[in-house]
């Protein structure tokens, strides 16, 4: 069994230590904390040891915590760092690698620059096979890798065919449970969006993608606008709703009017944190008109992450094959039924 340290506790340190406790290869040593809030009690009532910078322990003297994050991670095998933005590049100078640990990073981080954590920006149905012998490695925000899982079947199947994306990121304002974070009355634009540079490290530096974005008001999952030119003809919607019929993490939806319609029917169905953790095509919204669809696609925002970080690091540890790692996350997410339930429930009328 390896032993794993989830450094930071926030919207998705929190996600994954939940589904990591059911993961049988796995134990979790304790979860770091940077401030001394309620989620500290939360981690500890869930059975989770918790640990703290040194340097900041006397702030933490009203918590029962464990000790400090340098000395967890003497007992380490793995970390996945999901510390506040902008930690994790301090933390893999003076943490991970004076250790000689391995690390996962995540979408808050770079790849380029004197900052980078990592050569490698993982996206599972990009670039699995990449990963094994790397010792750290950044995973994707949740735009990034839900572009790659629309991105690459389109590819895969009508390759040179195609001759440009073009894609609008709708993206919301905060996580649902960040109750903190005040939604601002504004459509916010994104000058430069690192999100399409971050795609072409997987999809190829000089592919013809062109990415906006743009924030709105609302906790309710992203939504992209994709639209996909073609040299002739563009197919038919049927036609690329069947490239995702067997589609790991990508659900079609026929009836859904808005993202809060999917994240009602997950909490109505019980999904940890209401997350779907999927890309959900709204397939009434698909159109083709001369040689351009235009494909409309919610993502799950944080949840979408957290089976890539699973496969990921079942890539990094041990070494698996990527149908291995496929059907381990497969069996701790239950991907397939979540799929399911939700084209059930919102299949075509008639």
């Amino acid at each position: 069994m390896k032993k794993v340290f989830i450094n930071g506790y926030g919207s998705i340190g929190g996600r994954i230590t939940a589904f990591l406790k059911d993961d049988p290869e796995i134990s979790v040593i304790g979860v770091g904390k940077y401030s001394p809030d309620d989620k500290v009690n939360q981690a500890i009532s869930k059975g989770l040891s918790v640990y703290v910078p040194e340097r900041k322990i006397p702030d933490f003297k009203n918590y029962e915590i464990s000790g400090s994050i340098e000395s967890a991670l003497d007992d380490c095998d793995l970390v996945i760092d999901a510390s506040p933005e902008g930690y994790g590049y301090r933390n893999k100078k003076n943490l991970y690698e004076p250790k000689n640990l391995l690390a996962i990073y995540q979408g808050g981080e770079t790849t380029t620059g004197d900052q980078a954590v990592s050569d490698l920006l993982f996206n599972s149905r990009a670039n699995y096979d990449l990963s094994r012998d790397k010792r750290h490695v950044m995973q994707g925000s949740c735009n990034v890798t839900g572009m790659g899982r629309i991105l690459e079947p389109l590819r895969e199947k009508f390759g040179d065919s195609i001759i440009r994306f073009d894609v609008t990121l709708v993206r919301r304002w905060a996580d649902i449970e960040q109750t903190e974070k005040k939604i601002t009355d504004t459509i916010e634009m994104t000058e430069k969006p690192h999100h399409g540079e971050d795609v072409k490290t997987y999809f190829g530096k000089d592919s013809p993608l062109f990415v906006r974005a743009i924030k709105v008001p609302t906790r309710q999952m992203h939504l992209h606008i994709m639209d996909v030119r073609f040299k002739d003809t563009a197919p038919n919607p049927s036609e690329i709703h069947d490239i995702f019929t067997n589609e790991f993490g990508v659900a079609t939806l026929w009836t859904a009017k808005g993202t809060k319609d999917v994240r009602d029917y997950a909490s109505t169905m019980g999904f940890n944190f209401t997350d779907t953790n999927m890309i959900h095509i709204h397939a009434n919204m698909t159109v083709s008109i001369g040689d351009t669809v235009q494909i409309m696609y919610s993502d799950d925002q944080t949840g979408i992450v957290i089976p890539e970080n699973h496969m990921l690091m079942q890539s990094m540890l041990f070494g698996k094959s990527y149908q291995e790692a496929f059907s381990h996350t497969e069996s701790i997410f239950h991907m397939k039924e979540k799929k399911q339930k939700l084209e059930e429930h919102f299949a075509k009328e008639g």
